[in-house]
């Protein structure tokens, strides 16, 4: 668990250097970032999943990009020293974290 969390702060960072409009203050933010987004994806995002299901439906799937960068968005008002300055930003940043996420995950 301690190994995920790791990788998925060096995510964070390395995603935060590729994006414009995603700033992260340093390691520590990150971490924190990690644990956060970890928290939401597992308490909160089920619930928004559950009630997007129509729209999600409607547009084959794509509308959980938008869950995903809403989501990214909050994480982004709760962390001090991370900052994504648009909705666009948020879904590119979760489109490239998840990129890098599995990336990493492969090597190591």
């Amino acid at each position: 668990m301690l190994y995920n969390l790791l990788i998925s702060s060096v995510v964070v960072i390395l995603s935060a250097y590729i994006l414009p409009g995603v700033h992260v203050a340093g390691f520590s933010s990150a971490l924190f970032t990690a644990i956060v987004l970890g928290l939401v994806n597992i308490f909160i995002k089920p619930i928004i999943s559950l009630l997007a299901f129509p729209i999600t439906l409607l547009t084959l799937g794509l509308f959980t990009f938008v869950i995903n960068g809403i989501l990214i968005l909050i994480v982004s008002g709760i962390v001090p020293g991370f900052k994504v300055d648009s909705l666009k930003s948020a879904i590119l940043f979760s489109i490239v974290m998840c990129v890098v996420n599995t990336v990493l995950h492969l090597f190591f």
